[in-house]
């Protein structure tokens, strides 16, 4: 039997086998980061093009010579620093309100009991079903009533009353937490506020750090709010200023400043995901959401 395992060729041999399995799944996966890593590749590209080599065609990867300071004169062009500013206040505030609301919501339906409890989950969750376009007059209506356009209110205030996709996944991560803990704690006094805070959000790092770079990318990256409630200059977040470098008619579109501005906008949410990522991950898995 070992003879004639020996006389085998290495690529019908077990260890071949194996061999050849797992260099096709690298190949695979290297195919997959290069596809993924391509458009990044061109955004990094055409931020240190000059004007003029942005639409050759056929297109340029490397360009002559780096233009590194397109990276100064898209800062430069408008208060970037106020922007940031602007965009770190309500990424802050937001990340804040959807942490305490939806993890104190999420642990009240996954231990507290109540008459009609599942009746009201299931009421939360199927405001997931509703479109944005359904709600968005409605609620811009009762926001202008109460004389909140044309403020930061309508994008922080929302974030304070939870959100169902959140609480879902909070609830499904509280489930996985042995309720004995909160036995023991409740014999020793504690309240029920007290159990929520001293115990079950210290065990519930990686679905909170999975929650925030949700909501942190959400919230920085959306365009569609603040271009609706903000119309002052000074009031622009990032994701809105952004736009004005394509279409603005005092800067005009200019693509290789665009692309150094994005650039330098997207290294908050990259720090953010690979300083979070172990907890990212692990939240995702325990709290059961897949796809």
């Amino acid at each position: 039997m070992s003879v004639t395992n020996r006389s085998l060729p290495f690529w019908r041999s077990r260890r071949g086998q194996d061999s050849l399995a797992t260099a096709l799944v690298l190949l695979i996966l290297c195919t997959g980061g290069i596809v993924v890593l391509l458009p990044f590749f061109w955004m990094l590209s055409t931020s240190l093009k000059a004007a003029e080599q942005v639409y050759l065609s056929p297109p340029i990867w490397l360009p002559y010579r780096p233009e590194f300071e397109n990276y100064v004169r898209a800062l430069t062009r408008g208060p970037f620093d106020v922007y940031a500013m602007n965009t770190t206040s309500i990424v802050s505030l937001v990340l804040v309100g959807t942490l305490l609301s939806c993890s104190f919501a999420a642990y009240g339906f996954a231990r507290l009991r109540a008459p009609g409890k599942d009746f009201i989950f299931m009421m939360v969750l199927a405001t997931l079903m509703l479109p944005g376009a359904v709600t968005l007059v409605p609620t811009y209506l009762m926001f202008n009533l109460i004389g909140w356009v044309g403020t930061f209110l309508p994008l922080i205030v929302p974030a304070y009353f939870g959100s169902a996709f959140f609480i879902f996944m909070l609830r499904q991560f509280y489930m996985t937490i042995p309720v004995e803990l909160e036995e023991a704690a409740h014999m020793d006094g504690a309240s029920v506020y007290r159990i929520w805070w001293s115990i079950i959000l210290p065990l519930s790092k990686p679905v909170l750090a999975t929650v925030s770079v949700f909501t942190f990318v959400g919230t920085y990256n959306d365009f569609f709010t603040p271009l609706i409630y903000l119309s002052r200059e000074e009031q622009r977040t990032i994701a809105v200023a952004l736009s004005y470098f394509s279409g603005s008619p005092r800067i005009g579109p200019q693509m290789h400043l665009m692309m150094a501005a994005v650039t330098v906008s997207i290294i908050p949410p990259l720090l953010l995901f690979i300083g979070a990522q172990r907890y990212f991950v692990r939240g995702i898995v325990l709290s059961g959401i897949k796809g």
